[in-house]
């Protein structure tokens, strides 16, 4: 068995609703899908999404494929959607592409708010050059990266070069020092680039950081 972590990036055409709110209200940040099973023919899935709990409610209510949804708030921003909804037409090309014997997805998938989702899958290597394959065309996939013991990796393997640079660069500048001493219009003044660019690998390197350590502190307390 082998496992890669790839991000889909989908076009705001096939985006499903929910995911095209993420990306467009500027108050969202991501979407994490922790767990999903059929109920009868209906799909039950389980996300925890960071922002506020209003906005999300009051446009999920508009969208029609949702059957049923449950809101339960965890912190001021942040709370856990039980979602009912039937996948859009769109999204059922992509999610049959995952029908393999030997594949499964590992959780969370995470959503992002640049049109993203990204997540691990392991199963065989033919099964996984075949999901590539059987992706649709107007979804571009990444591979960000292959192994064959996702358990065994560092905590920032998965990190790009490149956030990994501007996060290097913004521990040398103190933005991480408490109280901190720069701001993301410091770290974006040493590469001539928008705050708003740097915000976004910063918070993807944090989120990729984040969830490294909890599966690997998962992994150790089952040994």
């Amino acid at each position: 068995m082998r496992y890669l972590r790839v991000t889909l990036e989908f076009p705001a055409r096939v985006r499903h609703p929910m995911h095209d709110f993420l990306v467009t209200h500027p108050e969202m940040e991501r979407e994490e899908l922790w767990s999903w099973r059929f109920v009868g023919e209906m799909p039950a899935m389980l996300f925890r999404v960071v922002g506020p709990l209003e906005p999300y409610k009051q446009r999920i209510q508009d969208v029609t494929p949702v059957d049923d949804c449950t809101l339960t708030a965890v912190t001021d921003n942040s709370f856990y959607a039980f979602v009912r909804a039937e996948p859009t037409s769109d999204e059922w090309d992509w999610i049959l592409a995952f029908a393999h014997e030997s594949i499964a997805v590992l959780p969370p998938v995470l959503y992002t708010d640049d049109g993203a989702v990204a997540f691990e899958v392991v199963g065989e290597p033919a099964d996984l050059r075949a999901l590539l394959g059987d992706l649709p065309a107007d979804v571009d996939a990444t591979v960000d990266r292959l192994g064959t013991d996702d358990q065994r990796r560092s905590p920032t393997a998965d990190i790009t070069d490149r956030q990994r640079e501007i996060v290097a660069t913004a521990v040398a500048l103190g933005y991480y020092d408490v109280p901190r001493e720069a701001t993301v219009s410091d770290v974006a003044a040493e590469f001539d680039i928008a705050p708003s660019t740097v915000s976004t690998h910063l918070r993807k390197a944090e989120a990729t950081v984040m969830h490294d350590l909890i599966a690997t502190g998962r992994h150790r307390d089952r040994r």
